[in-house]
């Protein structure tokens, strides 16, 4: 995860003897001549950073395939690259499952470790994606 550090903004107006900061979180109004020229609030926001290899899309394919025949899943239920495990009614049972559906048709090996860390058909495609090249450097 990535995050990022607040930072402070000093200003010196022409026309009043103050220095006004922007810092943090707190509401700011810079005087011009004792009139309010400029006023905003910062708010704090989550950091979303979100790093991924974009698997490509025949890889998504194979991997709602996969899924999908694990699952049981309906023809009628769409499974996308957003889809989580959890929310197509997959448990701990069946996301293992689902792991080895995926070492089978793509001939890799996934660690614990990574097995762990797949929540999504795209976390699971783009892991797919990474092994497939490691496996062929």
């Amino acid at each position: 995860m990535a995050s990022m550090a607040g930072s402070s903004i000093s200003m010196q107006p022409r026309h009043t003897l103050a220095t006004t900061r922007v810092s943090g979180l707190k509401l700011v109004s810079f005087m011009n001549q004792g009139r309010s020229s400029l006023s905003f609030n910062l708010r704090p926001m989550p950091a979303r950073l979100r790093i991924s290899c974009a698997a490509k899309p025949e890889t998504v394919d194979k991997v709602c395939a996969i899924v999908r025949k694990q699952l049981a899943l309906p023809n009628d239920k769409p499974v996308t690259g957003d889809s989580k495990f959890a929310d197509l009614g997959a448990d701990s049972l069946d996301t293992v499952e689902i792991v080895m559906g995926i070492e089978e048709e793509f001939g890799i090996a996934v660690e614990e470790d990574n097995a762990q860390s797949i929540t999504t058909v795209q976390d699971a495609a783009d892991l797919v994606e990474k092994l497939c090249s490691e496996k062929s450097a």
